[in-house]
This record gives structure tokens, sequence and C-alpha cells, in this order.
């Protein structure tokens, strides 16, 4: 397994033990408008979408009325294709220049696994905390991605953070994520 390929499944390991911890999918994320199965639907079709588009026969996309089985079978999938020398280190011309499929899903779709972890996490009401890798990662992806990040769709505009936050939520105020204000049931 090359260094992209083990890094893409460490994050996918974190993903999939927080996907794993998640009861009630229909729970409000940070990311406005969507709940946690949206952004699990994200995940697996913007995977998708990139693995296609490079010519990797995923097979039949899984259907999200389980999405932990869901996300288990595309999980699956993606780490079979990128276990192929072949396709984890094809090359192609991507967004900020010439890269590997297995960069990509590293770099990119990691970071997206990282930050989404966290989406997930707060819908079910957890605090997730990133690792100092992580971290690490998603400085160096918000440095990278620029003006790109805030584009339509995307993040949010950067939140105001007070002189006591912690790296992390310097980071996730950086990506417009502001924790989810979840009710406690009345006794």
């Amino acid at each position: 397994m090359d260094t992209a390929t083990s890094e893409y499944a460490c994050h996918a390991d974190a993903f999939d033990a927080t996907v794993r911890s998640v009861i009630e999918w229909d729970a409000a994320s940070p990311c406005e408008g969507w709940d946690a199965r949206d952004v699990l639907q994200h995940i697996v079709e913007t995977q998708r979408d990139f693995l296609i588009a490079q010519e990797v026969d995923l097979g039949a996309a899984p259907e999200l009325c389980d999405p932990t089985v869901a996300w288990s079978e595309h999980d699956a999938r993606v780490r079979e294709a990128l276990a192929d020398p072949n396709i984890a280190g094809r090359e192609f011309d991507g967004a900020f220049g010439p890269t590997t499929v297995g960069e990509t899903m590293a770099r990119f779709y990691g970071f997206d696994l990282v930050v989404h972890r966290w989406d997930v996490a707060q819908s079910a009401g957890q605090d997730e905390r990133f690792s100092d890798a992580e971290l690490d990662l998603l400085e160096r992806s918000v440095e990278g991605f620029g003006e790109h990040l805030y584009g339509a769709g995307i993040c949010k505009p950067a939140r105001e953070v007070g002189p006591t936050a912690d790296r992390q939520e310097r980071i996730l105020a950086k990506l417009g994520r502001a924790a989810v204000e979840h009710q406690t049931p009345p006794n």
C-alpha cells in the first residue's frame, strides 16, 4: 500500500468509526440545510463522481436506506480500487496541477472525510477531536484552497473566534463551522 492509499485509509477508518456511532441520521448537521444522512450522501457521491471521472468502476451506487451499510459498501469499493497501483498511481491534471488518483483521494477527499466526520459527529451530539496530523492536513488544505474554499456550495465564510479558542476551534471557524446546538429533551 502506497503512502497516499494509507493516508486515505486512515481518514476513512476514522470516518467509519463515527458513521457507526450515529443513531439518528435525520439530525441536523453544521452544514446548513443538511442532516447527517445528507453529509454522508455528499461524501459518497463526490468520491464516486471523482473516481468514475477517472474511469474507475465502482459498480452501482449504494442505497442510503441504511447509511451505515451504504458507507461500508462504498468504502470497501473505494479501498479495493485504491489497492490497485495502476489506479492509485494514475496521473491526471487536477484543479491544482498534476497529481494522481491516490494523492487526490488522500488529500482532497481526505480533507473532506476529516471535516465531514466532525459534521456527522456534531449531528449525533458528539465532540469529535482531531489529531495533530489531521489539524495539519486541514491547515495545509485551507491555505492551499485559498479563496476557492469559500466558493458556492463549499464552505461558509470564516467565523470570528475568541482569544481562548484552541487550534481545532480556530480551524473550524476558518471553515465557517459552528457546533450544532442540541436540545436537551425534557424530563
